[in-house]
């Protein structure tokens, strides 16, 4: 067997069955090595922040790491601003990265860069296989540096020399790596009881916080202090719709966040962490909470919170979970569209089990809230405010749970990132309704012109933060690269559109027009 070879069964015995792929010249070895064991399903992207965004996608929803395969630090590069957001989820990736043959390194040829710089960005960690040795302990060493205490993203460098020359697996597989589980410290227990029980106190979920019993331990702990529930802005997957316990979302806007936690005395932050703002701004504190507000830190982000919360619960002697009533449906108004009236015909049109992954931006707050009334379902953020998330990360969700339907909705600004990801998913068919919300602007940074002085506002400013000249035709683009386009302009048309997409296998894009 050559180094290739064996990096791909490595993967493959240490249980990665995903390879998302765009490949160069240096990376054939590898692609024959795909052949040659056929366990590791290679799907092809046109841009490697397809790839990137796509493990995010399949590691959320899978809860296991896919790998992917760059050309070289161009190729990395590529892939970084979805690596970003994939890191900020703590979504495990393997990176496998295509390098020079060593001896060429120091010819400094034109694909030559510092990948490992590139890498140390994003990654946990950076490894390099060495020709004729090291192969299969560098694969496994890298899937469980992924799946670590802090997951994230594990790259390998894979020089063209290393993947051609010959290496030997062991003898018997490497043993598979597992996550550490938690260990409950009885002090944070009582410290998180004795503030929770503090009026007014919120008990701050994020993460894995947010889903199965984790987030029904969390309704009964609150049930029990009366603590208030509430979610970080943004989060990896929230169980969500009828049935399931709602979590009040602290606001992006920051000035209305402030608002919301200004009288907050105690925050318990379970899988979360102590809100900021955004961004900086003048004269501004940076923290969102209240400089009185005390913060005790149940579990880490990257914690076993589920463990936390069942070990609080059984602390403070919580209530078994009853599941609130469903919430009433909002109705679905005539006419043209807006956020309020997409999200109403979602709650009333979305199946259940439906993977949402929300690329909503400016629109994302009314549909956010409308669809607390709908069947159950996840919402997937973006994590690490990197745009064009949303297209590929609905084709790694896809590729985790094919049976499911996906449905990405994203604004047409943050669509053109990305948007290559339309012709994997028709090439591999997946279930993925694409909603792009076409307003012809860059709308969240025009609401950003408000915190601008007078002065610093003006016709150019104004032109950059529009996109209608020319006019974007998703539909046209949709179709070019094999994926059905609708476009609708009122309530009756989209809730048809949607019909025809949840009902007809494979992908669909439909424009909206707002």
């Amino acid at each position: 067997m050559n180094g290739a070879e064996v990096t791909v069964r490595t993967l493959q015995d240490q249980g990665i069955d995903l390879c998302l792929a765009n490949p160069g010249t240096s990376e054939m070895h590898f692609l024959g090595a795909l052949d040659a064991h056929p366990g590791l399903r290679p799907v092809l992207v046109l841009q490697e922040n397809v790839a990137t965004g796509a493990a995010d996608g399949f590691a959320r929803i899978a809860g296991r790491p896919a790998a992917t395969l760059l050309h070289l630090g161009p190729g990395l590069a590529n892939g970084l601003s979805n690596l970003h957001n994939a890191a900020r989820a703590l979504s495990p990736i393997v990176n496998i990265v295509g390098d020079h043959a060593t001896a060429h390194r120091r010819l400094d040829a034109p694909l030559t860069s510092d990948i490992e710089a590139l890498s140390r960005t994003v990654s946990v960690s950076t490894r390099t296989i060495l020709p004729g040795r090291g192969a299969a302990a560098e694969t496994a060493a890298a899937v469980a540096d992924s799946i670590g205490a802090k997951p994230g993203i594990a790259t390998v460098l894979l020089p063209a020399d290393a993947a051609w020359s010959d290496a030997d697996l062991p003898d018997s597989p490497l043993p598979r790596s597992e996550r550490p589980g938690a260990e409950i410290d009885d002090k944070v227990i009582q410290a998180a009881l004795n503030a929770l029980n503090t009026p007014g106190a919120i008990l701050f979920l994020g993460h894995r916080a947010l889903r199965g019993t984790a987030l029904q331990d969390a309704a009964r702990i609150a049930a029990q202090t009366g603590a208030a529930l509430m979610a970080q802005t943004a989060n990896p997957v929230t169980d969500r719709g009828a049935g399931r316990t709602p979590v009040e979302r602290l606001p992006f806007a920051r000035l209305v966040a402030r608002e919301r936690l200004k009288d907050v005395p105690v925050l318990v932050l379970a899988g979360a962490a102590a809100p900021v703002a955004f961004f900086g701004y003048p004269q501004e504190r940076g923290q969102i909470y209240a400089p009185h507000t005390y913060l005790v830190e149940l579990s880490r982000p990257e914690d076993d919170t589920g463990a936390w919360l069942a070990a609080l619960a059984k602390a403070c002697d919580a209530p078994a979970y009853v599941a609130p009533d469903a919430p009433a449906r909002p109705d679905i108004p005539e006419g043209p569209l807006d956020a309020a009236a997409i999200g109403a015909v979602l709650a009333h049109d979305m199946p259940e089990g439906t993977i949402l992954v929300d690329e909503c931006v400016t629109n994302g707050v009314p549909i956010f809230n409308a669809t607390a009334a709908a069947a159950p379902h996840q919402w997937l953020q973006n994590m690490g405010g990197s745009i064009g998330y949303g297209a590929p990360v609905s084709v790694g969700a896809a590729l985790a749970a094919p049976d499911t339907p996906v449905l990405a909705i994203i604004g047409d600004g943050s669509a053109m990132y990305s948007l290559q990801a339309l012709w994997t998913q028709a090439r591999e068919n997946l279930n993925v309704t694409t909603l792009i919300l076409a307003n012809r602007s860059y709308r969240i940074l025009q609401g950003e012109v408000g915190n601008l002085t007078p002065r610093n506002r003006g016709a150019t400013m104004q032109d950059m933060l529009e996109i209608d000249r020319p006019t974007l035709d998703f539909v046209k683009m949709a179709e070019g690269m094999g994926v059905p386009g609708r476009r609708v302009a009122d309530t009756a048309a989209l809730r048809a559109a949607l019909a025809e997409a949840f009902n007809t296998p494979g992908p669909m894009l439909i424009e909206l027009t707002l």
